[in-house]
Formats: structure tokens, sequence, C-alpha cells
């Protein structure tokens, strides 16, 4: 084998008594692998990669790791948009993949506990005999635990929530290998209600501080989640999608606003600009008109359907939108919503060779309409490859820029204007990330979004939980060493 800068021999025997022979891979393929997510990050490979098994397993290398200062590096599936788990110094990367069972399944009360190995698809093909699904849907099929380090969400967002409303509780391994359960071990607050209206199950507790929501978004930064316990709802009696064009981008993001200001609880609505269906056209053979569009989805019971329908149709059409394009049965409703998840790659498909970067930025409903079209106008102005799709019903939206990476002048370009959007979202009260997360692009952007003295609080508790910055270092905080 070959001698790893690092991690000497005596570690790497202490990690094969742990989790095997099989466990413990210094193959540089594997390294390379476990080194780059689907960003345009470059690759930062660890220096070994450990599969655990169980939370023991993960707590014991964790140990290990920290009394040789070792770096740690959660992963789950790889399928992050921010770097997040390039080895930037090095280290031990922690591959999760192998601890994918689902636990402690209660239908009655709505909830069930995963590891980090199970995929949001996974959870729902598990449920699917239960009447009970997981709605937080981002394109990816994403491992439900990197979805809580990321405080992921998608399409269903506006109607469901993002992950940060729907963990429950957390199992999280510390820096140095302790063990802590965010809201207690095996601590499932009862239902308090449900809101017809919404169909949305609230649960409540009061019990000190929210070290759940703490974890929720921290990218492995506190600490590797090992299980997260997640709310489940029930499957709609009726399910109805919809596709509506519309003369302007101002027309169909007001459409947005005024569907939402008349209360209709909507389960998804998303904006798709001319250019990204154009691209959606292609890559999933649809033909849709080529004009800004909205891709709608209507749950509830058949009555309630009719009524939100008829509210939906009377907006748009004061607005210049076309007449509703139906999609009622279940193989054309999964056809529809798998062109919207697969954009990304029909982004790419419109300049073969290149790479795709998304922007991620959120701003209040009020702003919307103006900062898409301030963006359609700086795109145009720079002549830059960036179609638009975003979780318009809570004002999150994506430019989805398609680069050449050997084009210095172009890749230049492009992070000027990514740092020009996140700036406008920023100066309208939003922020410069929806839901990808912070990673490693976007730590300066976060000191403007917080100030100082909300940074200096994060390095704070930072510094408490992790005093000699071994996990995933280099992420979400800009840090001078010691």
């Amino acid at each position: 084998r070959t001698q790893v800068s690092g991690v000497g021999d005596g570690v790497l025997s202490a990690f094969r008594s742990i989790c095997g022979e099989e466990g413990v891979s210094l193959g540089e393929a594997v390294r390379e692998q476990h080194g780059k997510d689907e960003s345009v990050h470059r690759c930062r490979p660890p220096d070994v990669v450990v599969f655990p098994r169980c939370v023991e397993e993960v707590s014991a290398l964790a140990k290990v790791c920290h009394k040789h200062r070792l770096p740690i590096i959660p992963f789950g599936t790889g399928t992050g948009l921010e770097g997040g788990v390039g080895a930037v110094k090095g280290g031990v990367c922690f591959s999760l993949r192998n601890m994918e069972q689902v636990l402690d399944l209660h239908p009655e009360d709505f909830d069930v506990t995963v590891e980090p190995g199970v995929t949001r698809k996974a959870l729902n093909a598990y449920l699917r005999d239960t009447g009970l699904w997981f709605p937080v849907d981002p394109g990816a099929d994403a491992s439900l635990c990197g979805m809580a380090a990321t405080s992921a969400s998608g399409t269903n967002a506006v109607r469901y929530g993002t992950m940060r409303e729907n963990v429950m509780n957390l199992e999280v391994v510390l820096a140095d290998g302790s063990i802590v359960h965010t809201a207690g071990k095996g601590r499932r607050p009862s239902l308090l209600s449900l809101l017809l209206s919404l169909v949305s199950l609230l649960r409540k507790t009061s019990a000190g501080y929210n070290l759940t929501n703490l974890f929720v978004g921290s990218e492995g930064t506190l600490g590797i989640i090992t299980k997260t316990t997640l709310r489940l709802y029930g499957i709609p009696e009726a399910m109805v999608s919809a596709v509506c064009s519309f003369p302007s981008v101002q027309a169909a993001v007001d459409s947005t606003v005024q569907t939402l200001q008349a209360g209709v609880p909507i389960a998804r609505i998303e904006f798709l600009d001319d250019v990204m269906i154009d691209a959606c056209n292609r890559f999933s053979s649809l033909s849709y008109p080529v004009t800004p569009t909205l891709f709608l989805e209507f749950h509830g019971s058949e009555q309630s359907l009719q009524e939100q329908v008829k509210t939906a149709e009377d907006i748009t059409q004061s607005n210049g939108g076309s007449d509703f394009q139906w999609a009622r049965d279940t193989e054309t409703r999964n056809r529809l919503w798998k062109a919207r998840h697969d954009a990304w790659y029909a982004a790419l498909a419109l300049r073969p060779g290149c790479k795709a970067y998304s922007t991620d930025v959120c701003v209040p409903l009020s702003r919307l309409p103006q900062i898409i079209v301030e963006t359609k106008e700086d795109l145009i102005e720079n002549r830059l490859t960036g179609p638009i799709a975003g979780h318009v019903g809570d004002g999150n939206f994506h430019c989805l820029m398609v680069v050449d990476p050997n084009n210095p002048e172009e890749m230049h370009r492009v992070h000027l204007f990514t740092e020009r959007l996140a700036r406008r979202a920023l100066a309208m009260d939003g922020t410069c990330t929806g839901e990808h997360g912070v990673g490693l692009g976007k730590r300066a952007l976060l000191c403007e979004e917080m100030g100082p003295v909300g940074i200096q609080v994060m390095r704070s508790l930072k510094d408490t939980l992790d005093p000699n910055n071994l996990m995933n270092p280099g992420k979400i905080l800009q840090r001078e060493e010691p």
C-alpha cells in the first residue's frame, strides 16, 4: 500500500480494526470520487476514505481522528453544488453509504428515522404502501442526512417547507467522537394539530435551545449526522399538474405572487424562462411554447382541487397566460416533474463539454419580479448562457450558468455575474443561498449577509464544538489558523 501524506500506518491500522479491511480505502480512484461533488469546484481528494457501518464505528473513527488532529469530511451521495465535500486540508472522508437502514417508522405519528445512506427516493419507495410520503425533493436523489446538513429544499417547499421545517431530531457525532441527540435520544415530539387548509403536521417542543436547527444547514462543519428523524405527510387524495405559458417574465412571476396572495395552497409552482423551457423541450422530448412558463401542481380533495384550479386559472389569464395544459394521470405528471428535475442536465446539453454552476439566491416575494427581470437583462448584456428555473413560490430561483472551464475570460465574466446577482439579492433583503448552502464559494458573501457580529457568533459556536477545526475545515466560515 502506498503511504499517504498525513495518515500514518498506525492510524490506518486503527481504522481497519474499527471498520474492517474493506472499510478503508487508499485507492486513488476512490479518493478522487470522494473529493468532488457536482459543482464547478475542482476535486480535492482526501488522504483516505473510511466506510463505517454504524454510529459506533463513526464515533470510534472520529476519536482516532481527534487524537491525531486529522480533518473529517462527511460524504453522502456527492450531489452537492457548492464544493462541500472537498478535502481542502486533506484528512479522512467518512463515506456513509453503508449506513442505509430505514429505522423506527411510526405511521400513526407521521414520522420516521433514517440513516445517512438512505436517499429521498429510497425512503418514498419504502413508504409506498403506508399512504405516507416525504415531500422535500431537491433535483438529485440525495441522502436525507446530507439534505439536512445543507438545509435542502425543492419544488414542494412552497407547500410542505424545507428540511429545516421537517427535521425533528438528529443523531450527530461530534469532532471528539461523542454522540449527541439534538432533541433527546429517541424523542419524537407528539402531534399537536392538523391544519386542514395545508394538510401539514405541526410538532411542538419548548425544551431548551434548538440544537436540531443548529446542525441543519451546518454542512458537516459541526458534526457528522448519523440519523435524522423526519416528518411524514399523508399522500393527498388527488393531485393534478398544469403548464401555463406567458408573454413575459413579469407576467409569469406576477401570477405566482398573486396566486399565493389569494391563499391558494399550491403544492408546486415552478418558473422556467424561455431559454430553460427550450432546453427542457430538447432534453426531455417535450413540446411546450418557448416562452416564460409556470409548472404548477395542486394537492387536496377532488372538491378543493376544483376551487384551487379555478382561482389559479383566473389569475394567470388576467396576466395574459395561456390556457392550462393538464397532466392528470400519474405517468404524465411524473414525466413533467422529471423534466423539471432534469433542468440541470438539460442546461448542460445546451453546450456539450461545458460545466454548469447554479446560482441560488432567494428574495422576498414582492421583489421577485424585479430581480428576475434585472437578472435576465444582465445575462443578455454580458453574453452569458444562464437559463433560469426556480421555486418561485418561495422566492428562490436559479441561473444555471453553462460555462467553458477552459476559457478564463468567460469564467471571469460568470464569476462577476454571480457576485452581482448575489449582491442584488442582498440589496433586496434576500439571501445569497436559498437551498444549496455556502460551501466554498459563498463564504465572503455570507460575511456580507450576516454582518460581523453574526459571523462572530457562528465562529464562537464552531470553536466550542470543534476547537481544533477538524470538521470539514474551510467550509462556511473563512478562518485564520492559529
